[in-house]
């Protein structure tokens, strides 16, 4: 038997960590699987999507996540709601999930930083989609912040995710109005790419506002700890980069092309092990 073929799809699609996690979660699992890269821009869809079913599975990344949607049979409830799919699973038909979800509550939840109480969600893009979504499914009083020339966006963000999710509280501000407000913050999110490598010396918000914040996750995981979570830490913050996030979405990708099953530790193992794969690339 011929073995298993699955990809990561984007575009522009470079260096990706994808194939380093999957190839050792398979390894883990016992079960065969060649992992590749391929670039597809959205609007290759037509004439490419042959080329993705003779692919067992494959995750999807930006921009694609929206636009492989038409092009699938069955979407999961959870993929349905936030419109986007991160995972597909081919078969008799192209189901498409997302897994966005199960990774950021799980790196959470390894890091002890509770998803409750007051919640600020910096950027209004696809991955802080993600975070809206899960704050407000948790309870949480959630304020969306961006800059002026995104407000449109963030504001229609917000609109739709009370319309969707009962009860959910959701207001939204500019990034300049939270500076200015000198509020504490139970659980600050950054969803920008502020901070992210080559400009690793950057920062989503001011010192100033990061002392007032009990807990910071960053969705960033290249740098490994970007200066928001260097800083968080040294302030007696709980904080954490998005490494785990990565590697426990690809996690839930398994479960649902394999139904395999790991133990925490040795994903835990994992996450090192990409820390030092991704340090030695850059």
């Amino acid at each position: 038997m011929s073995e298993r073929a699955f990809a990561v799809i984007g575009h522009p699609i470079g260096h990706t960590m994808s194939p380093f996690i999957h190839e050792r979660l398979f390894s883990l699992a016992g079960c065969s699987g060649k992992y590749t890269v391929i670039d597809v821009a959205p609007e290759e869809f037509p004439s490419r999507i042959g080329e993705l079913d003779r692919l067992a599975g494959y995750n999807v990344t930006i921009p694609d996540k929206q636009p492989i949607i038409p092009f699938l049979d069955r979407l999961d409830k959870r993929a349905e709601m936030y419109g986007s799919v991160n995972t597909v699973r081919n078969g008799e038909i192209r189901e498409g999930f997302t897994t966005d979800p199960d990774g950021f509550l799980k790196s959470l939840e390894t890091e002890g930083i509770p998803l409750a109480g007051d919640v600020v969600i910096l950027g209004c893009g696809g991955v802080a989609r993600t975070f809206l979504y899960e704050a407000a499914l948790a309870g949480c009083d959630i304020t969306l912040v961006s800059r002026e020339r995104s407000a449109g966006v963030r504001d229609a963000l917000a609109q739709e995710v009370r319309e969707k999710v009962a009860g959910a509280r959701v207001s939204a501000c500019l990034i300049s109005e939270l500076e200015q407000s000198g509020r504490d913050i139970g659980l600050l999110i950054n969803a920008t790419p502020v901070g992210m490598y080559p400009n690793i010396g950057a920062s989503p918000v001011s010192d100033k506002t990061a002392d007032r914040c009990a807990a910071v996750f960053d969705a960033i995981y290249n740098p490994l700890d970007t200066k928001l979570v260097q800083y968080a830490r040294a302030n007696g913050a709980k904080a954490a980069g998005g490494m785990g996030m990565l590697v426990w979405q690809a996690v839930s990708s398994h479960e649902i092309w394999d139904g395999s099953v790991y133990d925490t530790g040795n994903i835990q193992q994992i996450i090192e092990d990409s820390a030092a794969q991704l340090q030695k690339s850059f």
